[in-house]
């Protein structure tokens, strides 16, 4: 993995669209499309042999067919050409039939889906791990009560496994689209010079049928050479799911604040120091997810852009799009590979939580105050009075059931062990237990 890209994504993601992994891709196509073309009596049998033989990568030089690549506008170009030179070595009759019937775009589109399967299977990996850990940790803080925090600030309590299922749901919902969009775009590139297969005549179906079988891939009902939508899907669903992976990344580095210190990613082994203060423990797996969460939505934006491509065949949109989705495929991997580890060691201060609510003074009950006065007073004069016991409980730095105990407009209305009673933090949780086991089982 480069240097550059030591905070974009990972090795394992890094490797599956690593030099020799994507020259396999687009060779495993050529191979294919050879066995394909032979099932079909397209080819003879021995020159599909041959090409087979020739498709290793390792047998191939990168860097020069980068750098031709950079010239002919395709990497398949120059490749076709090194294969075909392999294999005249060894055939030469048979190297008349490599590439047969098919384009460069056949090559490059196929070889990506080929490459976004790969990346499927260990992003449903890596999310299965991540979940697994959620719901555990959901369920173990069902009771952990904490502060709600709206724009910022102190609101009503809520739970932290009320969170958690928050972030589950999340999640959950955003590997459904991105497991859709990865399992629609699970098809066979193979058009030809203007997507008729006009090369191949009255056996252009039963070629590209074959080719699909061997590659396990669809076969789509024509070539999709300008219709990049299958695609887009999965570069949309990833910015999604990137982004529910970005928001539990904020909230953890949030509550990690060292005002706040309610939970902590874990650390240790390097991770989370600073290179001048000693003390820190940084949030290093969320920064990671955060900046994968700020780096996808602008090449989420780039792809959009690009397919708009015209007529057949399009100039520079898809020659734009493989960086692309490589890029918005590793900051994926990155961000929930980063959440995972976090979700798997969470360290949670039930008592600092509750702490934190202690330290509010109550004022966060007020609206509980100001819903069972408003039944005798109207929720208008209600409202006003808790505002003005809220001030005097923040200004004299006082309880604000002692406060309220003072004020005979409630004590007229409310009993003193009611009063008292206002701040007990679990006794207004509403429905939240309700609706964290709904986020947990829920199926949408």
């Amino acid at each position: 993995m480069k240097l550059i890209d030591n905070l974009a994504t990972t090795p394992e993601y890094a490797a599956i669209f690593a030099d020799e992994p994507l020259l396999q891709a687009m060779l495993d196509f050529e191979a294919a499309l050879a066995r394909a073309e032979a099932c079909v009596r397209v080819i003879p049998p021995s020159a599909a042999e041959s090409i087979g033989n020739a498709a290793r990568a390792g047998d191939f030089d990168a860097k020069q067919i980068s750098a031709q690549g950079l010239r002919a506008g395709t990497l398949t170009i120059p490749l076709v050409e090194a294969l075909t030179n392999r294999v005249r070595s060894a055939d030469p009759p048979g190297a008349r039939f490599v590439h047969w019937g098919a384009t460069s775009q056949d090559v490059s589109d196929t070889a990506m889906v080929l490459l976004l399967r790969r990346a499927w299977r260990l992003l449903a990996a890596d999310h299965a791990r991540l979940q697994e850990s959620l719901r555990r940790d959901s369920d173990r803080h069902a009771d952990t009560v904490m502060l709600g925090r709206t724009l910022l600030q102190p609101a009503s309590p809520i739970t932290f496994g009320l969170k958690i299922a928050g972030w589950f749901d999340a999640l959950r919902r955003g590997w459904n689209r991105l497991d859709a969009a990865f399992r629609n775009a699970m098809v066979v590139e193979f058009g030809g010079a203007s997507g008729t297969l006009a090369a191949l005549g009255d056996r252009a179906l039963p070629v590209a049928q074959a080719l699909a079988k061997e590659l396990d891939l669809a076969l789509p009902a024509a070539p999709w050479h300008t219709q990049r939508d299958r695609l887009a899907a999965v570069v949309c669903a990833c910015g999604i799911y990137t982004g529910s992976l970005a928001k539990m990344a904020k909230d953890v580095s949030l509550l990690m604040q060292g005002e706040v210190a309610e939970a902590f990613e874990p650390g240790g082994d390097g991770r989370g120091g600073s290179s001048t203060m000693p003390h820190k423990r940084n949030p290093v797996a969320c920064s990671l997810a955060l900046a994968a969460g700020t780096r996808v939505p602008g090449l989420v934006a780039s792809y959009l852009f690009g397919m708009a491509q015209e007529h057949e065949r399009g100039v520079g949109g898809w020659h734009a799009e493989s960086a692309t989705v490589a890029q918005v495929v590793q900051s994926t991997g990155l961000a929930v590979v980063s959440m995972a580890e976090v979700a798997a060691s969470l360290a949670v201060d039930a008592a600092r939580m509750g702490k934190n609510i202690e330290q509010t003074r109550g004022v966060v009950f007020a609206e509980r105050a100001m819903i069972l006065l408003g039944e005798s007073l109207g929720r208008a004069a209600a409202h006003k009075l808790m505002e003005e016991a809220v001030q005097r409980s923040v200004q004299e730095n006082r309880k604000l059931t002692d406060v309220l105990a003072g004020i005979s407009e409630v004590t007229n209305i409310l009993p003193a062990s009611e009063i008292q009673a206002l701040d007990d933090p679990k006794a207004y949780l509403g429905a939240a237990e309700v609706f964290r086991k709904r986020l947990l089982d829920s199926i949408d």
